[in-house]
């Protein structure tokens, strides 16, 4: 469905929620398919007037926009009316989460959950950036796209991983020691300008992910707009990553 619709040139909406794991989810897909098409933006809910997952205001911005396909990454699995809402109005919806699955599932035209009951996939303990990360991948994969666009993402995986609080076991493992390395030895720009601005200048571990970074991250969506931590993670320019940076510092410190 997401081949299709880059060679139909649809619009896409990258859906995620106002956290860590939601943002950064968010930012790897963006990231991703941004490489690689332009007709792609990204939709973060306002914790007060929106509340967590789905929103019919969410929906009603992509109808509005005519935007024919959405990607929910880090909730839907429980927004069963809202995506019937969309699927009405003629937007495909595919969901990408890791919360427990209701009886019935919400008609969306793709679910990726390990959670499901039938779902075979091995490692049930992925995070919503995780399941996003295994989307990329497969994509990478079927349309023979340079993997090091995916991997160059990892950092942002392993913060996901870390705040989310899930097991760091099995394929969690891995991806956080490949995530870490990548923080350590070659940060992305959000992430540098982030380290630069928590003063922590010796190697990050897990936990430093958890108590520096996650932190400055959530007060966005907390004290502000999480939207705001898309952009600083989306963002290439490092003058603009560190301006947005300082932002959710400035958020962290009011909180």
């Amino acid at each position: 469905r997401i081949g299709k619709a880059i060679e139909l040139n649809e619009k896409i909406l990258i859906y995620g929620d106002y956290d860590v794991d939601g943002t950064t989810a968010v930012a790897v897909v963006f990231n991703f398919f941004k490489s690689i098409y332009d007709k792609i933006e990204f939709y973060i809910p306002h914790r007060f007037s929106e509340g967590y997952g789905v929103s019919q205001k969410g929906i009603q911005y992509a109808i509005d926009e005519n935007i024919s396909l959405i990607i929910t990454l880090d909730c839907g699995i429980k927004s069963t009316s809202l995506i019937q809402y969309a699927k009405d109005n003629g937007i495909d919806v595919i969901v990408c989460d890791h919360h427990m699955p209701d009886e019935n599932l919400p008609p969306a035209i793709a679910i990726l959950n390990p959670k499901q009951k039938d779902c075979t996939y091995p490692y049930k303990e992925l995070c919503g950036c995780g399941v996003g990360y295994k989307l990329i991948s497969a994509y990478a994969k079927q349309y023979h796209i340079d993997e090091n666009i995916v991997n160059e993402l990892l950092d942002l995986v392993a913060t996901a991983i870390a705040a989310d609080i899930v097991p760091i076991t099995d394929e969690n493992r891995t991806l956080c020691l490949l995530g870490l390395e990548k923080v350590n030895t070659n940060p992305s720009v959000p992430i540098k300008a982030l380290k630069q601005i928590s003063a922590h200048d010796k190697d990050f571990t897990i936990s430093d992910l958890v108590f520096i970074i996650a932190p400055r991250v959530n007060a966005a969506g907390r004290m502000d707009d999480a939207r705001k931590a898309v952009e600083l993670f989306i963002s290439t320019d490092e003058k603009l990553a560190k301006d947005l940076a300082q932002q959710l510092q400035d958020n962290n410190d009011d909180r």
